[in-house]
């Protein structure tokens, strides 16, 4: 089988030694072209060039939920068709490594080696629904391009926490659960829009949905790890469905409190719940509008800000080796 690998050489858990051990772990079993990036955006144009090689019958992306991330919008540039598109292998590398646990692959990347050559031996895959978000139509966003995303997106605080994490590690800190913490008690006392929000939820043949402090956007659970502990925003995501949505519409103190527990002690069938919870499951199409613009994110990428982002839900969308 021939298969590009693609590496991040700046993800967080892997050492040059690491990967050159999982390097020729591969090329045993493998006809194997290794790839390393070297600039934002660079695996989304390697698996691009590998799907429109119509060669390559796998790619591997070896790093963080970043790094997938990209490798997936660029096997999908041309859009989904699982039945002729390389099928895509996680190998993590990241400090959380979302996409990989939630399909039940090992967080260790050589124990996730081992799981990944004993998966293509079995002929063991499954084919994943993901999420797209794109500029909506009549609106400033409209000319945005739509991007792929393979476990979350964020549009509100839970971006803007991401933003001020992604600014910290620019700084040169590393990415940890308390830099995070630290993050959401910053993004918590500066939030101008948490007394009153200004997101609008909008989906076909329902009443729109107002003021909207926080808009959580999921496609499987756990929504994220603190550690080992999982974290569920929406317990009943998957990747069979389409999207979930978990919405706040108060970030006040006391809400704060009683929500950040919630999701600390979350479960899978037990997420946050309350008078000012909104929670929605399997949503194939909506739109997200605010007043102000607000930061978005996708898979922990931190995108900037939007006024209004369009999402799709879209089942088996690409085939994963698990």
């Amino acid at each position: 089988m021939r298969a590009l690998l693609v590496v991040n050489p700046a993800a967080t858990t892997t050492s040059a030694r690491t990967r050159d051990v999982l390097i020729h772990a591969l090329a045993s079993d493998l006809k194997l072209e290794v790839a390393t990036t070297e600039y934002r955006g660079h695996a989304r144009d390697l698996a691009r060039r590998a799907a429109e090689s119509g060669e390559v019958e796998l790619v591997v992306a070896l790093g963080g939920d970043g790094t997938v991330n990209e490798v997936v919008n660029g096997l999908l540039h041309r859009g989904p068709d699982p039945d002729s598109l390389p099928r895509l292998a996680v190998v993590p590398g990241g400090s959380t490594n979302v996409f990989a646990r939630a399909l039940g692959l090992p967080n260790d990347a050589v124990e996730a080696t081992g799981a990944l050559l004993d998966a293509l031996r079995d002929g063991n895959e499954r084919t994943v629904g993901l999420g797209l978000a794109s500029g909506t139509p009549g609106t400033v966003d409209e000319a945005v391009p739509a991007r792929w995303f393979t476990f979350t997106a964020g549009f509100g605080f839970d971006a803007g926490v991401v933003g001020r994490v992604e600014q910290q590690r620019e700084r040169g800190r590393r990415s940890t659960h308390a830099l995070y913490v630290r993050q959401v008690l910053r993004q918590f006392f500066s939030d101008p829009h948490r007394g009153r929000g200004t997101i609008t939820l909008d989906r076909p043949g329902h009443t729109p949905v107002r003021e909207l402090v926080l808009s959580v956007v999921c496609n499987t659970a756990p929504w994220t790890y603190l550690g080992n502990r999982p974290v569920y925003a929406a317990p009943g995501a998957t990747f069979d469905t389409a999207l979930d949505v978990l919405g706040l519409s108060s970030l006040s103190a006391a809400a704060v409190a009683r929500y950040g527990t919630q999701l600390l002690t979350s479960s899978p069938g037990k997420g946050p719940h309350g008078k000012h919870a909104l929670s929605l499951h399997d949503l194939t199409d909506f739109t997200l509008h605010s007043q102000a613009k607000l930061p978005f994110q996708m898979d922990g990428d931190h995108l900037g800000v939007r006024s209004s982002v369009t999402f799709t839900g879209v089942r088996r969308a690409l085939r994963v080796i698990v």
